[in-house]
C-alpha cells in the first residue's frame, strides 16, 4: 500500500512541486491550498501523514493542527520558512509531530515522512481514540 500524503500549503507552486516530488518517490499525494479544506480532506481521505505550512491566510498551521487533533492522531509534519525556535516549539506544542524548515532537501523530507509514519503506525487506523497509548507522538524538533 502506498503512503498517502496530504500537503496543505497556500502556495500553489509549493503544492504542485510537492506533488511531483513525492509522487516520484512512490507516495500517493493529495494537495490543497486551504487550511479549512485540509481539515476536511484529512477526515475524508484518511491520509497517512499531513505536511502543513504554518503561515496561511485563511487558517494558519496552528489552527489546522489543533482542528485535526480533535479527531485524529495522524502525524503532522510542519514545513515552514519560519525557523524561529519559539515558533518551532509552539507548532510542536500545538500538536505537530515534527518541523522542517523550507527549503528542505527531498531526501530529508522523504526520510522524515517514512520515519513518522513508521513510528506512529499511521499506516493502520488513523482516526483512533486520541487517548490511545498505542500511538506515540514525537514532540522533539527534527534535525534538518
Amino acid at each position: 500500500m502506498k503512503t498517502k500524503v496530504l500537503v496543505i500549503d497556500d502556495d500553489i507552486a509549493i503544492t504542485e512541486l510537492m506533488d511531483l516530488l513525492l509522487q516520484a518517490h512512490g507516495f500517493d499525494v493529495i494537495t490543497t491550498n486551504s487550511g479549512a479544506e485540509g481539515i476536511k480532506l484529512t477526515a475524508e481521505k484518511n491520509p497517512h501523514i499531513v505536511l502543513l505550512d504554518l503561515m496561511m491566510p485563511d487558517m494558519d498551521g496552528w489552527q489546522v493542527s489543533k482542528a485535526i487533533r480533535k479527531f485524529s492522531n495522524i502525524p503532522i509534519l510542519i514545513l515552514s520558512a519560519v525557523n524561529d525556535p519559539s515558533m518551532v516549539a509552539s507548532a510542536l506544542d500545538g500538536g505537530a509531530d515534527g518541523f522542517l524548515s523550507k527549503p528542505v532537501p527531498t531526501s530529508v523530507l522523504v526520510a522524515h515522512i517514512k520515519q513518522l509514519t513508521k513510528q506512529t503506525g499511521s499506516l493502520g487506523n488513523l482516526n483512533s481514540n486520541l487517548n490511545s497509548s498505542a500511538v506515540r507522538r514525537n514532540t522533539q524538533p527534527l534535525a534538518s
